[in-house]
C-alpha cells in the first residue's frame, strides 16, 4: 500500500470516528453531503397555558397578526376555525362535508390553504370571511403544511418534505428528512420558520427542526409530560404547532387536548 493511501485510510477512520461520537451517522443528506454534527436536543419552557376544545382533533394550527386559525380532522368532524386563543372560544367555524378527513393548515398572503388526508385535494379560503376559492388535487396522503414566505411545504407522512408553488399546488422540488444520516418518517403537522421546518413526529412527544435546504435535522425537542397525565384521558397524540414572531414563541397543542400551551424551546 502507498504511504498516501495507508494516510488517506487512517483520516476516514478518525472522521467515521468522530462521527460516532457526534451521534451522526455515515448517510448522506438530500443533497448528498455527509450530516457531521448530530441534532441539538432541546425541552419546552411553558410560558403560558389556555383552553382548547376538546373536542378539536387538531391537525394544523395557523397564529398571525394575533389570530389563531385551526383545521380539525376525522370524517364528519373536519372544520376550518378561528379560535380566540386566550378563552378558548371559536369564533368561525366552517364544517368540511364527510367523507373528507382534513388535515394540515397554512396561509399564504389573505389566502389559508387545508389539505386532506386521502382525500387528495386542497381547499382555499379567504382568510377573514372563509368564503371558498379554488380547490387543487395532488397525489398520496396530505398530513402537514406550511408556507415559508415563497412556497407551501408539504408532508405526507413519510420523511419527505415536498415544496408546493402558491397559485398552482404543483410540486417544485423534495428533500428527504434525516437525522444523523437516517430518514425520520412519520412527519406530521408543519411549521416554516425563516430557514427552517419545526414537525411533529407522529405517536411520539417530539419536534425535530429541519434545515429547508438540505432536509437535516438540527435540533430534537422533547415535550414529554407537556399536557399532565391527568389531563391526557380520551386525548390522542401531540400535534398543531405555531411560532409567534413578536415573542419567539410557540403554540403547542394535541389531538383532543383540552389546552393549547405557549412554549420555548430551551436547552
Amino acid at each position: 500500500m502507498h504511504v498516501r493511501m495507508v494516510l488517506g485510510l487512517m483520516v476516514a477512520v478518525a472522521l467515521a470516528a468522530c462521527d460516532t461520537v457526534n451521534g451522526a451517522g455515515a448517510g448522506g443528506t438530500a443533497g448528498g453531503a455527509a450530516q457531521r454534527v448530530g441534532a441539538e436536543r432541546l425541552r419546552l419552557q411553558v410560558v403560558q397555558s389556555y383552553p382548547h376544545d376538546p373536542g378539536a382533533f387538531t391537525q394544523g394550527l395557523v397564529l398571525t397578526g394575533g389570530r389563531l386559525f385551526e383545521s380539525t380532522g376525522l370524517e364528519g368532524r373536519s372544520s376550518l376555525r378561528e379560535v380566540d386563543l386566550a378563552t378558548g372560544r371559536v369564533l368561525r367555524r366552517l364544517d368540511v362535508p364527510a367523507p373528507v378527513f382534513a388535515e394540515g393548515l397554512a396561509l399564504a398572503g389573505t389566502k389559508l390553504f387545508q389539505i386532506t388526508w386521502k382525500h387528495g385535494e386542497v381547499y382555499t379560503y379567504d382568510r377573514d370571511t372563509f368564503k371558498k376559492g379554488a380547490t387543487y388535487t395532488y397525489t398520496g396522503e396530505g398530513w402537514g403544511l406550511c408556507h415559508n414566505g415563497s412556497e407551501l411545504v408539504m408532508s405526507d407522512g413519510s420523511a419527505r418534505l415536498t415544496f408546493r408553488g402558491v397559485e398552482t399546488f404543483r410540486p417544485s422540488r423534495e428533500v428527504t428528512v434525516r437525522e444523523a444520516g437516517r430518514p425520520v418518517d412519520q412527519l406530521n403537522e408543519l411549521e416554516c420558520v425563516g430557514a427552517d421546518v419545526y414537525a411533529n413526529v407522529w405517536m411520539t412527544d417530539r419536534i425535530v427542526k429541519i434545515d429547508q435546504k438540505t432536509g437535516n435535522v438540527t435540533a430534537s425537542i422533547d415535550a414529554t409530560g407537556l399536557l399532565p397525565e391527568a389531563e391526557r384521558v380520551g386525548t390522542d397524540v401531540l400535534n398543531g404547532i405555531a411560532y409567534d414572531a413578536s415573542n419567539d414563541t410557540f403554540l403547542i397543542t394535541g389531538k383532543l387536548w383540552p389546552r393549547i400551551f405557549r412554549v420555548r424551546f430551551v436547552r
